[in-house]
């Protein structure tokens, strides 16, 4: 996607009239649309080879991408189009919550098949086509967290493809790493943990009549995660947090890399877990996509209940990591046991 001025002209519909250009004159008046008076941290957003950025004095640049295609990460025939595009943008704004940063731009690169570029089925003289709709959920989520479309790519492909890259704002030195946790600090999740995967199970069950009860509400913890932006950034302006990462893999998962890069252990209650609606344990341990926020703090830390109207519970405890001793460790009624990485890894001999 070529890069550009501010557009004025008039919304119009992403139908595919003449190839790749009208699609991409259609999306640029979309982001122009979305950002009214313009971005003070976007010089130069749509149109020219690159887009300018502006950061504040002393601040860092955040950068993260992460890659939607279809059949792995959302099927066609299972979610609705405005998902696919929300999905897209949470994914990336997850990541930038996790370091304490605030957004400053999005940039999509695209690969679609044709035929999601043109209307079809519709006696409207407007018809939404997939892409339409696509941008229709990435552009909302967009505009509720103040991140402009400053730039991407487009091209024709067999499958549907989606790579965001995002890029945040984070005072030098300050970005909240994976890094910091220390033996005696306590373990934080935002939210609850499993209803992804709960919604997951039962969408897979049945498409058809999950999408009708789900998708209308827009709450949907699979279809519709919400990144913990201001969580985020609450952790690293009021310094609370020692370490941190967002919760996209599974907690058994993700809670062993943070382990492995603050070179600690920890111990994890079960029955402190905060279960999402219909999460089993084991959903909430190794289902993944859940976008929240795992965090550790020392034990002196006054943590509050709520970040931002998001409930923080406390599900466990940094420990020294010692030799032929589990690197994470679940304590349930029965006892302690090791806890294996089970949640999602591309590549693993278990997939």
């Amino acid at each position: 996607m070529v890069q550009s001025r501010k557009s004025r002209s008039k919304p119009q519909p992403l139908q595919d009239h003449s190839g790749e250009l009208a699609l991409l004159r259609a999306i640029r008046a979309r982001t122009a649309e979305s950002a009214p008076g313009g971005n003070s941290r976007v010089r130069l957003g749509i149109g020219d080879d690159c887009a300018l950025l502006k950061l504040r004095p002393g601040d860092e640049l955040a950068v993260t991408t992460d890659l939607s295609i279809e059949g792995r990460h959302f099927r066609l025939d299972w979610h609705p189009p405005e998902s696919v595009g929300h999905r897209t943008l949470a994914r990336g704004l997850s990541d930038l919550a996790a370091m304490g940063a605030r957004p400053v731009a999005a940039f999509l690169s695209l690969g679609l098949p044709k035929e999601l570029t043109v209307a079809s089925g519709s006696s409207k003289p407007w018809p939404k086509t997939w892409v339409e709709r696509f941008f229709d959920g990435l552009l909302a989520l967009a505009a509720e967290h103040g991140v402009p479309l400053a730039g991407g790519d487009l091209a024709e492909s067999p499958i549907a493809i989606a790579d965001i890259v995002l890029t945040g704002a984070v005072p030098r030195g300050k970005a909240l790493l994976r890094s910091g946790a220390r033996p005696g600090d306590q373990i934080y999740v935002t939210g609850s943990l499993g209803g992804a995967a709960a919604e997951l199970a039962a969408l897979s069950a049945s498409p058809q009549s999950f999408a009708q009860a789900i998708n209308s509400s827009k709450t949907s913890p699979h279809l519709y995660p919400q990144p913990r932006i201001a969580q985020g950034l609450q952790l690293r302006m009021k310094g609370l947090a020692s370490a941190a990462m967002d919760l996209s893999d599974g907690l058994s998962t993700d809670l062993a890399r943070l382990c492995a890069e603050s070179g600690v252990a920890a111990e994890v209650f079960a029955s402190a877990l905060p279960l999402g609606h219909g999460a089993t344990l084991a959903m909430a341990l190794h289902g993944g996509e859940d976008y929240e926020l795992l965090f550790t703090a020392p034990s002196s830390a006054k943590l509050p209940r709520t970040l931002g109207g998001v409930g923080v519970t406390a599900i466990g405890r940094i420990l020294k990591a010692k030799a032929r001793k589990p690197k994470v460790s679940l304590v349930t009624e029965a006892g302690s046991e090791a806890l294996q990485p089970s949640g999602w890894e591309h590549f693993s001999e278990s997939r």
